[in-house]
């Protein structure tokens, strides 16, 4: 059980600290992860941008992903969603309403701050909490394209399914507990309030206005 996001940060980063000195770039998931991140990259000596994946949701069960996609628009759809019997169509349209959504958020964004360059850097995705592991896959796979020097899949829970998925995407997967009862992300928080756009903003301002360290 965790405290709060921040909680989570300051373990997770307990287990990173062999990169504090390589200026590596923290890579948050938004919208829950991007205050986790800014403090990660912050006491790493690093980094902070974000990587853009949305959940795609199963019909009438919009809690439920089915699969995830990323800025590219490169879907990933989940082996739970060959068993729905999905409509092709609904799928397409699920997916173009996310990519407007990914594409509204990264113009929104890039007001605040241009994207940080990834190829050849140690490389930390972060998110919150994997249930489905939907979304981080598709962040996983979508900076690698980008071609970092390492990269690191970095949570503070997951449900055992999610793990195992995401541990070959990654060169180094910290991952602080994956409980055989795990049910949603939540329950491993005491508190656990929503992230709204406008703190998002507020964090990669602030961040994008810090000054990294040099790698040594």
């Amino acid at each position: 059980m965790f405290k709060d996001r921040m909680d989570a940060a300051r373990q997770l980063v307990t287990h990173l600290k062999k990169y504090q000195g390589q200026n590596p770039l923290v890579l948050a998931i938004p919208r829950g992860a991007v205050p986790m991140g800014a403090w990660m990259a912050q006491a790493l000596n690093g980094q902070l941008d974000v990587v853009l994946v949305r959940k795609l949701r199963a019909p009438f069960q919009p809690e439920v992903a089915i699969g995830a996609v990323d800025e590219t628009g490169l879907a990933y759809l989940s082996p739970y969603a060959a068993t729905l019997d999905l409509d092709p169509q609904y799928v397409k349209d699920e997916i173009k309403l996310q990519m407007r959504t990914i594409k509204a958020r990264r113009k929104q964004y890039s007001l605040t701050r241009a994207p940080v360059e990834v190829k050849g850097r140690v490389v930390i995705v972060v998110d919150d909490g994997l249930a489905t592991g939907a979304t981080m896959m598709s962040a996983l796979k979508a900076t690698r394209q980008k071609q970092p020097s390492h990269l690191v899949c970095a949570i503070p829970v997951a449900s055992p399914d999610a793990l195992a998925k995401i541990k070959p995407l990654a060169d180094e997967t910290v991952c602080l507990s994956a409980p055989e009862d795990f049910m949603a992300v939540a329950q491993f928080y005491r508190q656990f309030p929503q992230v709204d756009d406008e703190q998002v903003l507020v964090v990669l301002q602030a961040s994008a206005q810090a000054i990294p360290a040099a790698p040594g």
